[in-house]
């Protein structure tokens, strides 16, 4: 059963409390002293260059390049110790008591706190022609969940806050962010590899560092499952593929990004690593239900042949895929940004799965005489097994009698000992990996394992052994899918749903300050316009000559306030009742739209005033409506002279009694 990290909304948005001296506290905040000690070395670097580069005098160019070397060193030395907080897996990991392989997770990226007041307030003055203060609220409300996402929680609940918070920016920038220019607001955020600051205006890059933020969350929510059950094995494979299916989201939709580990080739990496952890788990799930409920300290020796070989092409396809992400990972646009206990224990476990590999398959072969082996297994034999590529492989592929299939299963077992030899020596050359004792002690069991085997099917007359066997073809019967970000579990409410709808009242949108017009009729007279469509309503024609027209309403114009009630989110049928309870005098707010072009295109949707997802450069829209509540195309004009019918109301028109 896979646990469901898609949280329901909640009310209350908290972060975790920054002096909680937990672990991973604790090292969230050491990281967060880091980037900010490299932002200082960064910023005395930049100065150094400047000086030295505008400066001519021989004895102050050799003082700053002396400064200069200093400080490169003092970076380095800063750089070395983020790597080794990233390095620092077993934190993350489940305290369980049977040993398991590490999980690789991710740190999350810091960014400073900002303060929205005075732009926000300043905008919707000079925007909206409201008063910003009737919005402190809502501010400090968008504020406090921001602070709070700088530390969530690592459990379900923090994966909720930073979606909540990712959606609410999808209103923050309508409301707030028009394309022609800056309101001075700042986005900082420091990167999660090397600890280098970034600074962009665009909401697009809050966005992307939210997101892989959320990725990472879901990273250590993957590391810390009880691997030793089927159901946190399930929770571990659904959190790494949510994690993957974040990192291409972000690859897809964002692009040009500032930081290292927001790049392509970084983020391509990072999808490919979550996708091998997540087929290790597959991996250890099966292997887990291979053995026989009943006895719970059965060995790997008393499997049935066709399990030991489907386990033997899915660790294969395990080894495959680490391989992968070592080709990636040590790759130059990434290899100098990510700690080398990654680059190392990516190749590690190559090799410890490719052990694995060869352990089982000889593991099928050695456990029953050849009489047992049907077609089916022989046709499985053939499948898994290579064509011989070098002259010093075997070639065997299916045994013909007994002595080829010991002599096979022999080599194989040579092959698992040599592979998972080769696994240990990597965790020694590595400096961080070599204190992981959890590691150790599986690699440990893998190679006594092994040894047990060998010395027990060992013999010396034949030479032949010391050939290689044939290369184990991967293979699997699990097809991974990427879990994209569902934002529609996350529906949150515009803060500042009174400025109106947003698809209509927005940054990217013009319009004149609201005016006042007032109607005063005789009794057998009409105020002279109509009115078409919702949320809000707009006026369709204006009669010449008529008071509408003198008054100075125009078509096109938007009503918002009808007395003194505001109407920007009112129905079509909701203005229609007030103009008549109005009488023979109307008292009207109107604005006029600068760029009509989107007029019609704002009719045809409906506004609910809730979002699903965030829009940004180069993002699909959300799945919210953003214009109306109602479904007829209704116009009203209540100045034609027409005589009172019973019916009120007709098809198309509404006409006032």
């Amino acid at each position: 059963m896979t646990e469901d990290f898609r949280s329901q909304k909640t009310e209350i948005t908290v972060g975790s409390d920054p002096r909680v001296a937990t672990c991973r506290g604790k090292l969230q905040n050491k990281r967060s002293r880091l980037n900010q000690e490299i932002n200082k070395e960064l910023r005395l670097r930049a100065g150094a260059e400047n000086l030295f580069k505008a400066t001519t005098n021989r004895k102050l160019r050799e003082t700053v390049a002396l400064e200069l070397s200093f400080v490169n060193s003092n970076l380095q030395l800063l750089k070395e110790q983020l790597a080794e907080l990233n390095s620092s897996v077993e934190l993350y990991q489940n305290e369980s008591a049977e040993p398991a392989t590490p999980m690789i997770p991710l740190g999350l990226k810091e960014t400073k706190e900002i303060d929205f007041r005075e732009p926000f307030k300043d905008f919707i003055l000079e925007h909206y022609s409201e008063d910003g203060g009737r919005y402190e609220n809502a501010i400090s409300e968008f504020m406090d969940i921001r602070q709070a996402m700088r530390t969530p929680l690592r459990d379900k609940s923090g994966v909720a806050l930073l979606f909540q918070y990712y959606s609410q920016l999808y209103f923050v920038e309508r409301r707030f962010f028009p394309p022609d220019r800056s309101l001075g607001i700042y986005f900082e955020w420091y990167d999660s590899l090397t600890g280098v600051p970034s600074c962009q205006r665009t909401v697009a890059f809050e966005k992307a560092c939210v997101l892989f933020n959320i990725g990472a969350l879901y990273t250590q929510l993957g590391a810390r499952q009880d691997r030793q059950t089927a159901r946190g094995l399930d929770q571990a494979v659904d959190a790494f593929l949510r994690a993957a299916g974040t990192f291409t989201y972000i690859c897809d939709n964002f692009t040009n990004a500032p930081s290292m580990d927001l790049g392509p080739h970084m983020l391509q990496m990072l999808v490919q690593l979550m996708l091998a952890q997540a087929r290790e788990c597959l991996f250890e799930k099966l292997e887990l239900q291979s053995r026989d409920p009943c006895e719970e300290d059965q060995l790997d020796d008393t499997r049935d042949i066709d399990v030991s070989l489907d386990l033997a092409q899915e660790s294969a396809q395990v080894a495959d895929v680490y391989g992968l992400v070592h080709d990636l990972i040590s790759a130059s646009a990434v290899k100098d940004y990510v700690p080398f206990s990654w680059v190392a224990l990516a190749r590690l476990k190559r090799e410890y799965y490719t052990s694995l590999a060869h352990f089982h398959c000889a593991n099928g072969l050695l456990a029953r005489p050849l009489a047992h082996l049907d077609e089916r297994t022989k046709e499985a034999l053939q499948f898994m097994h290579g064509e011989p590529d070098v002259r010093t492989q075997l070639d065997i592929r299916v045994p013909a009698d007994d002595g080829e299939r010991k002599l096979l299963g022999r080599a194989h077992l040579r092959a698992a000992l040599l592979c998972v030899e080769e696994s240990q020596r990597q965790q020694r050359m590595c400096r961080e990996l070599r204190d992981k004792h959890a590691l150790q002690a599986v690699l440990r069991r893998a190679h006594d394992r092994a040894m047990d085997a060998y010395a027990a099917h060992e013999d010396e007359e034949e030479f032949r052994e010391l050939l290689d066997p044939p290369r184990i073809l991967a293979s699997t019967k699990f097809q991974l899918s990427l879990t994209s970000p569902d934002f529609s579990q996350f529906r949150v409410e515009d803060p500042f749903r009174s400025l109106g709808p947003v698809a209509i009242f927005s940054a990217r949108h013009h319009w004149t300050a609201p005016r006042q017009v007032t109607l005063q009729r005789a009794d057998d007279e009409g105020f002279g316009f109509s009115v078409r469509g919702d949320a809000p309503v707009i006026v369709a024609a204006v009669d010449n000559g008529s008071l509408a027209d003198f008054g100075g309403m125009k078509e096109g114009d938007f009503i918002v306030s009808i007395g003194d009630k505001d109407v920007k989110w009112a129905a079509h049928e909701q203005v229609v009742k007030l103009i008549k309870e109005a009488g023979d005098s109307l008292t009207l707010k109107l604005v006029t739209p600068m760029d009509r072009n989107y007029l019609k295109a704002s009719n045809k949707n409906s506004n609910k005033g809730s979002v699903s997802a965030g829009s940004s450069s180069g993002e699909p829209s959300p799945a919210c409506s953003v214009a109306g509540s109602t479904t007829k195309k209704l116009t009203w004009n209540p100045f034609r002279k027409q005589r009172e019918r019973d019916h009120g109301f007709e098809a198309s028109n509404v006409i006032l009694r």
